[in-house]
């Protein structure tokens, strides 16, 4: 079973709905409650990072969350369930994160040419090996990416994936059994499927 936290913040709907395309139980989850000692967990999002970060806090997910991640626990974050994992976001002031990876996030610098947000189809580069969420998808394939903030972590092994958009950017980090993904894998058709569906078998 899969546990999506709805905490008001993405278009959770469309990632429950493409675990059900592939036959997997994925259960929208509204309070703290359920997600207590649960076998994998998902935290997508879309917005901005203070007002997620609030929500949070204020329906008391946050302690489950890190409890979850401490037990190494398999756990997928999406898009802004990414940025929320690192120290500090840079987005519209300064906001402590999660702090479970070491790092802030930052907006992309505008330089000519450079479109803001970073939206539409992107391959991924520099892959680190041994990634089982990545089983099965060639390094040719395309992924769907929405985000005007990106993530620069402290610790570069963290790093399973970059992207380029200007510059090299992060795409995916893996620490454990936690991983999070700034593309969004429900909107990245056969090869995002593929990804949620190497992320429901995980141990």
């Amino acid at each position: 079973m899969i546990h999506i936290i709805d905490y008001g913040m993405g278009n959770l709907r469309s990632v429950a709905k493409a675990f059900e395309h592939l036959g997997i139980d994925a259960k929208i989850c509204k309070s703290p409650d359920e997600i207590i000692d649960i076998e994998k967990m998902v935290l997508p999002g879309v917005g901005a990072f203070r007002d997620a970060k609030q929500h949070l806090e204020e329906q008391g997910f946050i302690e489950p969350i890190l409890k979850h991640i401490e037990k190494d626990r398999p756990f997928l974050g999406i898009c802004l369930g990414l940025q929320l994992l690192f120290d500090i976001s840079y987005e519209d002031g300064e906001y402590e994160g999660l702090k479970l990876i070491p790092g802030e996030v930052v907006r992309f610098q505008e330089h000519a040419g450079l479109k803001i947000p970073h939206m539409g189809w992107n391959q991924l580069t520099d892959i680190a090996e041994d990634n089982p969420l990545l089983e099965g998808i060639p390094e040719s394939a395309w992924f769907y990416f929405v985000h005007s903030y990106h993530v620069v972590p402290s610790e570069t092994e963290v790093i399973a994936a970059n992207t380029q958009h200007g510059q090299s950017v992060v795409a995916m980090i893996r620490k454990g059994n936690m991983f999070a993904s700034q593309f969004h894998p429900e909107k990245s058709q056969q090869h995002g499927l593929q990804l949620l569906k190497n992320f429901s078998i995980l141990n």
